[in-house]
Parts: C-alpha cells; sequence; structure tokens
C-alpha cells in the first residue's frame, strides 16, 4: 500500500466521515493523513495481525473477511467511502479474526494507529462519529448473517450487489464468478445460477469477469428486506 504525495491526490473530504467532522476536528486530523493507493486485492490487514493505521477509503472499496482455520473465507462486511477500514484499533482490541481486502481499487488515506487513538480519546465529536460508524457497521454484519440464513441466493446476491455498487460508484463492477462465491460464502455454481438468473431477467449483465447493472430499480424490487435494514441505519447514524 504505497504512500503518494497529498497535493497528488483526491480530497479526504470525499471520505463521508472526515467530511462530517467539524472544521476543528478535521484540521486536528488532517496534518496525519497519508493518501494511499488500494490496488484490487490488497489486504489492508491480515486475520489476527496486528493494524498499524486504520484507513478512510476515498474511491476504493473493501471486503471484510471472516477467515476460517481451512483458509475459507465469507464476507461479512463491505466498507466504502461512508466509513473506515480497521475499527478494532479505536475500539481497544488491536487485531482481529477478519481479513480486510480491496474489492473495488481506488485510493484511501490512512491515519497511523497513535494518532487516531490520542484523536478518538481527545475529539469528542471525532470519537461520536466513528462510534455512529460501527454500530452502522455491526448492523450491517448482523443482516448479512441473517440474510445469509433466511433468504435466497438469488436475494443475498441481489443485495451484495447494491452494497457495492452504493460504495463503488460505478454501474460497472470488475468480479468474477470465483469471486463471488467466495465473498458470499458458497459454491461457484450456485452464483452461476444465480447471476443467470438475473441476466435473464435483464437487470445484469455479466461477461469476462465484468458486471454491468442495468437496472438497478429492478434489483431493489427483488432483493430482500436486509439490503433496506442496512441502508436506513446508515443513513441514520451518518446523516
Amino acid at each position: 500500500m504505497a504512500t503518494q504525495p497529498r497535493a497528488a491526490g483526491p480530497d479526504p473530504r470525499l471520505n463521508r466521515l472526515l467530511a462530517a467532522l467539524p472544521d476543528a476536528d478535521f484540521r486536528a486530523i488532517a496534518p496525519h493523513l497519508e493518501r494511499v493507493a488500494l490496488p484490487l486485492g490488497h489486504a489492508v490487514y491480515e486475520s489476527g495481525g496486528r493494524q498499524g493505521h486504520v484507513v478512510f477509503p476515498v474511491d476504493a472499496v473493501v471486503s471484510l473477511l471472516y477467515v476460517l482455520a481451512s483458509g475459507a473465507s465469507t464476507e461479512i462486511a463491505v466498507t466504502g467511502n461512508e466509513g473506515v477500514v480497521g475499527i478494532s484499533l479505536f475500539m481497544g482490541g488491536e487485531s482481529t479474526p477478519s481479513r480486510a481486502v480491496v474489492q473495488s481499487a481506488g485510493h484511501g488515506f490512512r491515519v497511523r494507529a497513535a494518532v487516531l487513538k490520542r484523536l478518538f480519546q481527545t475529539r469528542a465529536e471525532l470519537q461520536h462519529l466513528l462510534l455512529r460508524f460501527t454500530q452502522a457497521l455491526i448492523t450491517q454484519m448482523t443482516q448479512t448473517a441473517v440474510c445469509n440464513r433466511h433468504h435466497s441466493l438469488d436475494q443475498q446476491l441481489c443485495r451484495w450487489l447494491l452494497l457495492m455498487l452504493d460504495r463503488a460508484g460505478s454501474s460497472e463492477l470488475r468480479m468474477t464468478q470465483e469471486l463471488m462465491a467466495s465473498m458470499l460464502g458458497v459454491r461457484r455454481e450456485g452464483v452461476t445460477v444465480a447471476a443467470g438468473h438475473l441476466q435473464d431477467a435483464g437487470l445484469i449483465r455479466y461477461r469476462r469477469g465484468r458486471i454491468s447493472i442495468l437496472d438497478r430499480a429492478g434489483l431493489e424490487a427483488r432483493v430482500c428486506e436486509c439490503y433496506g435494514v442496512v441502508r436506513r441505519e446508515y443513513a441514520r447514524l451518518l446523516a
């Protein structure tokens, strides 16, 4: 994850958490923001590893994966420019059994652990904002578990695509069926059938590792309640 000069990068306030900070709080954190490239597949942190930074994505999407002892993994949440990656740092855990991997390439801004901890303790509004985001993220994780247990694979795929769309800022996603299967924790054949249903309905077009969203309203009509629950909770907590 290479750092880059501030002048070459986007505005940190393209991240919604940073944009929501009062001016005084933003001025306190701004000198410590390092712009970083977030290439596709890059591990922001590993399962059980000590986290040295938090990352505020601006145009990248990061998947949080729970990794089993066998090496198999399943996505439990996604984070884009609405949030921050590395909540265990300010929650006092230092590490987590999950793994964070870039799902859609882009850039972000990172802050060293020691700096973030100090600001979390001394800047009340920054602390409140990070805690509200954490509550929204927990809602997403909880709803993902419920969705995976009670709803069809077609509905799960619709939910996942809509969550990605909300964060990727593009109607085209670079995604193989193998990767989708890994994210959803199902067999590749299941994703092939579910994606085929959505393509036959005219909602998406899949070819050569790219998914084009043709009808977002159609996906929203087909998705289960879980997507709406997560979206409303993010809007309520991070408005």
